[in-house]
């Protein structure tokens, strides 16, 4: 992975707005590479939102986003794929006609669909990015449907892995997962850091799961940035406990 002399990626002064209503207002931050930045906030904050403008799944309606140095505000989300982004989606979205296997090879192919036809199967790699998950071999053959919770989360870390990503926007990654599942999945982001030095951005709820593995917070409200810095300064923060907490 190629290092930046300045922030992986960031967001200048991003705006959206739908009809009269402003989802994102004014947005700015910057992330490290090899950082883990939490965003969190209240439901309809703004933060899903924020992840669709950085994947290019939504058109900011003003505001400017940068990765690697680069201006990438009217690149397309194939090609921000391609530079090193990738996201996970609060509700995993596998192809479930298709092997756990099949599911990674996507995420190994170029975007173009007869390009994946071309490329074909790949086990022993597919199997190799399984494994790296914490995946068996005997579900890598499996279906989505007769996995787990928590092995669909990471079906989507492996889908993702597979694009060899730069930074990777984790949306609600421990929603519905027992204790159990939380720790390994929270296992598995602190692994591939250390051994891939990816940086992460991570929408959570759960704050027990996600103190321990952030460099620093965000705090969204009704679409503005209301509070920035250490997981323990923010959760102590007045206006973040008004909007957030409910305290």
């Amino acid at each position: 992975m190629t290092a930046t002399a300045g922030p992986l990626l960031e967001v200048r002064d991003l705006h959206m707005t739908f009809g009269g209503i402003r989802a994102v207002q004014g947005i700015s931050f910057q992330v490290a590479e090899g950082e883990t930045l939490g965003l969190i906030g209240p439901n309809g904050a703004g933060k899903t939102t924020v992840f669709n403008m950085i994947m290019a799944e939504l058109k900011p309606t003003s505001g400017e986003i940068w990765f690697g140095g680069e201006n990438i505000t009217r690149v397309p989300t194939h090609e921000r794929v391609k530079r090193g982004i990738a996201r996970t989606y609060q509700v995993p979205q596998p192809f479930g006609e298709m092997s756990v296997g099949s599911n990674i090879r996507v995420g190994m192919a170029p975007d173009d669909i007869w390009k994946l036809i071309a490329v074909g199967a790949d086990p022993a790699a597919e199997a190799e990015i399984g494994r790296s998950v914490g995946f068996s071999d005997e579900q890598i053959d499996m279906l989505p449907s007769e996995l787990a919770m928590g092995d669909l989360r990471r079906l989507e870390m492996a889908r993702n892995v597979a694009v060899s990503p730069r930074l990777l926007l984790l949306d609600e990654v421990f929603a519905g997962l027992t204790l159990r599942e939380i720790g390994q999945i929270s296992e598995l982001l602190v692994e591939k850091k250390r051994k891939d030095g990816l940086t992460y951005i991570i929408v959570s709820h759960d704050l027990r799961a996600l103190a321990p593995l952030v460099d620093r917070v965000i705090v969204m409200s009704f679409g503005e940035l209301i509070a920035e810095g250490s997981f323990d300064e923010v959760v102590k923060d007045e206006a973040v406990r008004d909007a957030y907490l409910g305290q």
